[in-house]
């Protein structure tokens, strides 16, 4: 079994299927990166609670040894042999799952390598901390600049926490802060959890902008081009970059109309033995980790019943959990289940203290599923 990508979906999956079957599986896991980062960890690092070092949790210290990690990049995919190509040579499968995640790509919006900062690379948002460092006051602009795009919840937490950072600074009434957001609502599943925030938006004077993109920069003018025309000025530019489906996945075949398409309830694709998990796939949830890795656990499901030769009858029920921060120590929990044909529906626990505690619980209870180690996110 090979597994490609080592995010949510692809750490799930390989720890699972290797504790369910042992050695009656060969399961090799591959991935470029150095190692995994939660997406919340970014915002950590960006405004100053923990250092990179410690979000970084490096494949190499992996203690499954039921799991053999392969640090490589990915050049081809061939889905109808289940055979990929790597720069650590080839390898061939007979079952394979494509966890390979969307490819950010922030040259993709004019202006914004330029002038200003994107958050949701490891790269960018560590640097996004000291242009936040650096900042003495003006116009803070958080942005999405494409659709679909990672974790919807994020651009709202940013802007709040954006109004903490300058608040504990003194430099909040010498700011503006505004947020442009292609959806009509913060969680479009949630309405408690859109009116929450946007209940915090008016408490803290953050300016709120829906159903619009920043389309590009101009950093010599330091403004930001909107996707109906207008303008608006920034000295503090935090955009989400344009997301796109790995270019090696383009280049397979499995890809159609940019992502691959799957069963919702197997995630299986048209490749028999093939499977895709998470944000590289088209299968209706939100593009965020908890929605791979309850995917993920479905295949894994699915995959050991096989290989045990049990009949394989786990679904996919659409349904995950995320936090959003809002600020003062405050977290708040949204619940939200996607079922294909239907309207998603969601709901909200807090903002609470107590929801920051379970927050990180939720970080460290797989950081010791997943690499055999303690850890804190905070700490």
């Amino acid at each position: 079994m090979v597994v490609l990508g080592a995010g949510f979906g692809g750490l799930e999956l390989a720890t699972v299927v290797a504790k369910e079957c042992g050695d009656a599986v060969e399961l090799t896991l591959i991935d470029k990166s150095e190692g995994f980062v939660f997406g919340f960890s970014k915002l950590d690092v960006m405004f100053g609670r923990v250092g990179a070092e410690h979000v970084l949790h490096r494949y190499a210290d992996m203690v499954n040894p039921g799991v053999r990690f392969v640090g490589a990049e990915i050049t081809a995919i061939d889905p109808v042999a289940k055979r990929v190509e790597t720069s650590a040579g080839p390898f061939e499968a007979d079952i394979l799952v494509v966890a390979l995640g969307a490819d950010l790509h922030p040259a993709a919006t004019p202006g914004l390598v330029e002038g200003g900062n994107e958050f949701y690379t490891i790269p960018g948002a560590f640097a996004a901390r000291d242009a936040l460092n650096d900042f003495t006051g003006g116009k803070v602009l958080v942005a999405v600049t494409s659709t679909p795009f990672k974790c919807p919840p994020a651009p709202s937490e940013t802007a709040l926490l954006v109004h903490e950072f300058l608040t504990e600074r003194g430099l909040r009434d010498a700011s503006e802060i505004s947020l442009v957001m292609p959806l009509g609502a913060p969680i479009p599943p949630s309405p408690d959890a859109s009116k929450a925030v946007l209940a915090a938006f008016a408490e803290r004077g953050i300016g709120w902008h829906p159903e619009k993109l920043v389309r590009s920069l101009d950093p010599e003018r330091k403004v930001a081009v909107l996707s109906d025309g207008d303008e608006m000025p920034y000295d503090l530019f935090l955009g989400v970059p344009v997301h796109r489906v790995p270019q090696v996945v383009a280049e397979s075949g499995l890809a159609v109309d940019g992502w691959i398409p799957v069963d919702p309830l197997t995630l299986e694709t048209s490749f028999p033995e093939v499977y895709a998990v998470g944000d590289v796939t088209s299968v209706g949830t939100p593009k965020a980790g908890v929605f791979a890795e309850g995917q993920a656990a479905v295949v894994a499901a699915r995959v050991v019943a096989t290989i045990k030769g049990e009949t394989a009858d786990e679904e996919y029920g659409g349904r995950g959990v995320c936090y959003l921060e809002m600020g003062g120590d405050q977290v708040a929990k949204v619940e939200v289940t996607f079922v294909s044909g239907q309207r998603p529906i969601g709901g909200l626990q807090g903002p609470s203290p107590d929801l920051a505690a379970d927050k990180n619980t939720f970080g460290t209870e797989r950081i010791r599923r997943w690499f055999g180690r303690d850890w804190a996110p905070t700490s």
